[in-house]
């Protein structure tokens, strides 16, 4: 049977649902359109943090999560929560593609690159999964490791950086091996649109060791 009627899905960025307070822009906006459609029609509220979206209690929700469970239509698990479960049960530690990068390392003593966003934004990446990948690389006794950190600064505050690098040095020393080889921001290193004048200051960077020199990982 051919449908009689369609249906558009539209996402309106920031748009939701909260308590009247002093600053809710959306509530003290004029919003004709939006108010007639919420008399008129029927209507219900989806959450979008949390375990309602595949997240741990108290994450946050992004708009990668969001628009993911949407177009599913049920929730669906995150790789953050799913991580975190392997670190907690073990089964990261045995894991065969982890072990089996470590282990060609090993046979032919080389060096092993960790690259990433280092922060507890839980979006892409969380310092903890990192740790944990150290503590893994510690347990199967190989030191030759360097860092490629990535500076976060929009899932996380900007300035926070600093104090995300001085948890990773603490653990680097607390593990006695790692090194932060280089330091790069996300703007850069993940540009999502694949704009090569941004890519190309880092690709260089970790594959030909072309960049500015500092004493410090702070200083970078």
């Amino acid at each position: 049977m051919v449908p009689s009627s369609k249906v558009i899905l539209i996402i309106l960025d920031g748009w939701g649902y909260a308590p009247l307070w002093g600053g809710n822009a959306v509530e003290l906006a004029q919003t004709p359109n939006m108010d007639s459609y919420w008399r008129r029609y029927p209507h219900t509220i989806l959450k979008a943090a949390e375990e309602a979206v595949g997240l741990p209690h108290h994450e946050p929700g992004n708009s990668e999560v969001g628009h993911l469970n949407l177009g599913s239509g049920q929730i669906v698990r995150q790789n953050l929560p799913g991580i975190t479960q392997t670190i907690e049960d073990g089964s990261f530690f045995q894991n065969p593609i982890l072990l089996g990068a470590i282990n060609h390392a090993k046979k032919n003593k080389s060096n092993l690159h960790l690259m990433g966003l280092v922060s507890d934004g839980g979006v892409h990446s969380h310092i903890d999964h990192l740790f944990a990948l150290l503590d893994l690389i510690k347990k199967e006794n190989f030191d030759r490791v360097f860092i490629h950190v990535f500076t976060d600064g929009r899932d996380t505050d900007p300035m926070k950086s600093l104090s995300y690098l001085a948890t990773l040095e603490a653990k680097i020393k607390s593990l006695g091996l790692g090194k932060i080889e280089s330091v790069s921001g996300r703007y850069y290193a993940m540009d999502r649109d694949n704009r090569w004048g941004k890519i190309q200051p880092v690709y260089e960077l970790l594959t030909l060791g072309i960049g500015p020199r500092s004493e410090t990982p702070e200083k970078a």
